[in-house]
Parts: C-alpha cells; structure tokens; sequence
C-alpha cells in the first residue's frame, strides 16, 4: 500500500481515517516523556491488526505477558492497514486534575460582558474554568498537555520547536484548548462564540509554545527571555477555533526565562503581598518556582526538579490516575498502600512516592543518606521501589528544598521570621506535607506554616479575568 492511502482505524471503538505509515503516537493524546525515542515506556497502548513489526526498543521495553496481550508502544509502532487501538492502559485514564479556585471576597467587574474563560497551560495538565458576568463558576475542564509527546519538560519541547516543530507544537495545544471549550460550554449550555474574553496563563516556555515564538533566547545562556507577554492577543491570532476570531485574550505577563505568568499569578491568588507579613510561596512540580516577600518586595526563582513528582525516571512510576499507589503509611510495622480507584496498585505516582520514602525512613530500611538498607522494597504484587528510584526522588526534592533555601539566604529571611508557606499546584494539593518535609523536600521548620492553595495559577487567571484592576 501506498502511504499517500488512507484507511479506517478503530480508536476506543471510534472509527477515524487515517494515512497508511501514521505513527501511533501522531493520532493519540498520550504522554511521551522521553519525546518518542521508545525509553521510557509510557506510551502503552493496546493494538491489534495490520501494524508495523515489533522494534527492539519496544521487546527491551515490555514484558512478556505485555507483548501476548497485544500491547504496543504508540511512539514505535505504524498503521500499515485496519486495526484496532485500545488506550485503556493510558495513564490519562483517571487522571487527578485540580480545577479548584478561590475567588470569594473578590469584588466582581469582568473583563468581559456576557461569559468569560479562565486557562492555565501547565506543562503536564490543562485546566479550565467558565464563568458567567456575576462571577458564578458554570463549568470546569481539564486534560493532559498534548505537548507531552514532545517530551515530559520544557527543555525538551523548546528543543522540538528548533527543531521545525514549532507550528505543530502550537497546533496541538491550541487543538486541545479548542475541545476543552467546547466541553465548557455545552456543560454550561451556551454557544462557544457567546465568550467574549479570555485569560489563558502558563510558564514562559507554554507561552512561547503558544504562540509559536521561536524560544531560542531561552534554550542557551544567558537565558533572557524576549517576550514578557502581559498583552492582549485575539482568538484569531493565536489560532483558538472555538471562539470568535476577534475574542480578546489577556496573556498574563512573566517575570523572567523560568518564572512565567503562572507564578505571577499564584502570587495574585495568594495574596500574600497584601498580608504585610514575611511569607513564601512554592509551585512543586517538574519546574519548581518560589516566591519570597519580605514586606516590601517579591523575589522569585525556580529549580529544575525534573519530572520524577509525575512518575517519570520511576521504575513503576505513573501520573496521579487510577492505579496508582497515591497514599503509603505504616500500620503495625508494616507498609499499607493505597491506589487511586481503590483497585490493585498498578505503579506509583508522586505523593505515593514520597509517602513510601518517609515510611521506609521511619521503619529505617531507608538510611539518611538515601541508601536502601535491603534489596528492592515491594510495596504491591506490581510495584516495587528500587535504589534508583529513591536516588531519583532525591534529586527532585533536593531541588525544591534548595530553591526554597536560597531565597532565604539571598534575602537574610530566618525560618523563624516566615509566617506562612503556600504550596501551589495539584501536586501540593495531594502532598502529605509531614511526608514532605521528612524526606527533605521542605524544610522541616515550617512544617506548621503551610498553607496549601491548591492551582493558583488558574486562581490567579480567574481573578484577572473577574476584576479589571486585578491586572
């Protein structure tokens, strides 16, 4: 067959028509944190029909008893006919998602005038909320970041969009916002073009990806960004299919390189400028971004903590999604493990990953400097922590502990003198903060002034969008 041919394939019983040699990764929203290379195994699907032969890096990769079930890496394998895909074991499926903001207390004048939509691009996740004039929340949305294809961090996509890939980069999301809207939408009963403004947030990097902008002065030293954002830009322009062309959307403005719009406005939804005490603030995540007012100023900075908080470098490491062992605590000297789903744990995701380290700490299997006393430790049937996979974690907590650290430093700040720590992000949201802090991700002295605030970014983007004098 000819690759300019096309045939019908069935995706989750879903008939779509594509081109002969389309990779499978190309028509599915799945995650690829290593960019499509076939090593890190998170692309799983299950296929069956005419495909491209099985690779090596897909034997290396599955089990035996995967390969007899028919199961398949999207980023290695090709339609060359009719088949059937199958993504049940996406880790998409289940996928927590934290849509929450807090807007009470907020006085209401829009800049919109009959329904407005608040967006934060995260590097991982897409979240969305939909909101009438009065400031009533009528619907929320969320979705993974189809740009994680391109690889799990920024740096990765950055590089794909040097690369040429910019425009699709661009395309993809924009795709993936369009639907998020029209979901919006019709949970709210209203027509995607009765939207009449917009506030959509995100790192720098998101931003320039957004927009297409060559990211070139953020992919080398000395690291200066050359676009701030902090401008309106219409539907049309940015490519957003479902709303009206000429619907004005307010890019928040970014700080530097590595401290985007979402930490703006975090900063904004915690208010934390405004309670004239000396206060942090800290987004765990794949990049970690802190805050520190000392009563007169803010100064930022972020760490590179890589992606192990979402599964990715863990041996049976998995996103916060059905399966996934999200809870770890000890009950009569033994590990007791809860999954999402309350099924049979299928791998372990972030906040179960440092649950299991603070357990194994108390139980001392785990020594303080990391070292896992006996072999691999077996926390379910199918998921098993190794030494690898605590050096892993070490190294991401460190980076958070370290940002966090150095802004006091810099500044002369004492932890006696922090009177609050806000942790953002739906990562903190589900974090066991005593967990946290006993493996060294924050500092055990400010335990007791943690205050977590759940997707400030998006909180942040809602209050700009519900008050004119928020911007």
């Amino acid at each position: 067959m000819s690759h300019s041919q096309t045939v019908e394939i069935t995706i989750d019983n879903k008939i779509v028509s594509v081109k002969i040699g389309t990779k499978l990764s190309e028509i599915l929203n799945i995650d690829m944190p290593c960019a499509g290379k076939g090593k890190c195994g998170k692309c799983k699907v299950i296929a069956v029909g005419e495909l491209s032969d099985m690779c090596e890096s897909e034997r290396k990769t599955l089990s035996e008893a995967e390969i007899e079930s028919g199961v398949r890496l999207a980023c290695q394998s090709f339609v060359l006919g009719k088949c059937q895909i199958f993504t049940d074991l996406s880790q998409s499926k289940g996928q927590k998602i934290l849509v929450d903001t807090n807007t009470d207390g907020l006085c209401i004048d829009p800049c919109f005038e009959r329904f407005g939509v608040a967006i934060d691009i995260g590097t991982t996740t897409l979240a969305a909320n939909l909101f009438d004039k009065s400031g009533n929340l009528l619907a929320s949305a969320s979705d993974l970041n189809p740009q994680g294809r391109f690889g799990a961090d920024v740096i990765s996509r950055i590089e794909a969009s040097l690369d040429g890939k910019a425009d699709e980069l661009a395309s993809v999301i924009c795709h993936a916002l369009d639907d998020m809207i029209n979901e919006l939408c019709e949970s709210a009963g209203i027509k995607t073009t009765e939207i009449d403004g917009a506030v959509i947030t995100g790192n720098t990097a998101m931003l320039y990806l957004l927009n297409a902008f060559s990211p070139k002065a953020l992919s080398r030293a000395p690291f200066i960004a050359d676009r701030f954002f902090g401008e309106d830009v219409s539907a049309d322009t940015l490519g957003l299919k479902a709303l009206a062309p000429d619907t004005q959307i307010y890019l928040p403005p970014c700080i530097a390189s590595f401290v985007g719009a979402d930490t703006v406005c975090a900063i904004l939804a915690s208010k934390m400028s405004q309670a004239g005490e000396i206060s942090l603030l800290s987004d765990i995540g794949t990049n970690g971004e802190m805050a520190l007012f000392d009563k007169e100023k803010v100064t930022v900075c972020s760490t590179a903590a890589g992606p192990a908080f979402e599964g990715v470098g863990i041996s049976k490491g998995m996103r916060a999604a059905n399966g996934a062992i999200d809870k770890v605590s000890i009950v009569n000297g033994e590990l007791i493990c809860h999954a999402i789903g309350e099924g049979e744990p299928i791998g372990i995701c972030g906040s179960g990953l440092i649950d299991a380290a603070s357990c194994l700490l108390d139980l001392e299997i785990l020594d303080e400097t990391g070292f896992l006393e006996d072999d691999d430790v077996i926390l379910s049937k199918e998921v098993t922590l190794t030494q690898q996979d605590i050096r892993m974690l070490q190294l991401a907590k460190s980076a958070i502990c370290s940002g966090i650290c150095t802004l006091m430093q810099t500044q002369n700040i004492d932890f006696d003198d922090v009177k609050k720590l806000y942790i953002a992000g739906g990562f903190g949201h589900y974090l066991n903060m005593r967990s946290a802090t006993r493996v060294g991700l924050l500092p055990s002295e400010l335990l007791d002034k943690v205050s977590v605030i759940g997707n400030a970014a998006l909180g942040g983007a809602a209050m700009i969008l519900l008050n004119k004098n928020a911007k």
